[in-house]
């Protein structure tokens, strides 16, 4: 971890040679999600190459772009694309994006995903607000010397996801009529979709939804002392009893349907904070 403070001041040097705005809220959007960049009054759009230490998006659906700019009256900075260990990257490399908006100011995180429902009261369309998390990828980017000041050597993952946030968004989705759940959230380290026994086993464990990201990066926002809402679309119910194949462009369709209900939430949630201190 001791080469990550130097990588992620020369990523945010770039950042602020093209926006100098000050986030009060960084934004994750998953497969699918994108599109929820075009509700940012933008400022300036960067493209992930010109971001040193950056990889390339190579994931379906992710366009590669950090946008920059305000969502109402708070500024913010939105990340369309992610970086997956399935990819081949380190969980480093996949928590770069929130080690650099915690360094260009941002103390608040939106994380979202497209994930697989293993509750069986699930539906396609559905969002799910994450409760908590399982790490089932069996890697952490916190693995190695710790820089103190990154965060703490052990933090505490006791509340990985904000109370408070978790009733407001729960309130949003009430005073807007739809239905929004709130479960557990299974990292596994993919590309596959899981075999009916994974799903059976998840589901054993205690998860509702299961997906390929978000972990990685949640750790690394806690690790930075971030408060954290977490947003999972569910594309596709995973009954092990009564499985159809699945296919990456059948997560991107089923995401865009709940698109509205996210957005919903992530404008209601990032407009409760203050512009400024």
């Amino acid at each position: 971890m001791l080469q990550l403070a130097s990588q992620i001041e020369s990523a945010a040097d770039a950042v602020r040679k093209q926006w100098n705005g000050t986030p009060r809220a960084g934004i994750i959007l998953g497969s699918g999600l994108g599109g929820l960049a075009n509700e940012i009054s933008i400022e300036a759009e960067i493209d992930y190459a010109e971001i040193p230490h950056f990889p390339r998006a190579s994931a379906l659906g992710h366009r590669g772009q950090l946008v920059c700019g305000s969502l109402g009256d708070v500024p913010v900075i939105a990340f369309q694309g992610r970086f997956h260990l399935y990819e081949g990257h380190s969980p480093q490399q996949a928590s770069l994006p929130v080690r650099l908006m915690r360094a260009l100011g941002a103390e608040n995180l939106v994380v979202s995903n497209a994930a697989g429902g293993v509750n069986p009261r699930y539906q396609v369309g559905d969002v799910m607000l994450i409760e908590d998390q399982i790490n089932l990828m069996f890697a952490n980017p916190l693995v190695g010397v710790n820089d103190d000041q990154l965060g703490p050597r052990f933090p505490d993952m006791s509340a990985p996801y904000d109370a408070d946030w978790m009733q407001l968004a729960a309130e949003i989705a009430r005073s807007e009529n739809f239905v929004l759940r709130q479960g557990v959230y299974v990292a596994m380290l993919g590309p596959t979709y899981e075999t009916r026994a994974e799903y059976r086993m998840a589901r054993t464990l205690g998860a509702d939804a299961v997906g390929m990201s978000t972990v990685p990066e949640v750790l690394a926002a806690r690790h930075a002392g971030m408060r954290v809402l977490g947003l999972s679309t569910i594309t596709n119910v995973c009954s092990p009893d009564a499985l159809s194949e699945t296919t990456g462009e059948d997560v991107l369709a089923a995401a865009a349907t709940a698109a509205d209900k996210l957005l919903k939430i992530v404008r209601g949630v990032v407009e409760s904070l203050p512009a400024k201190d």
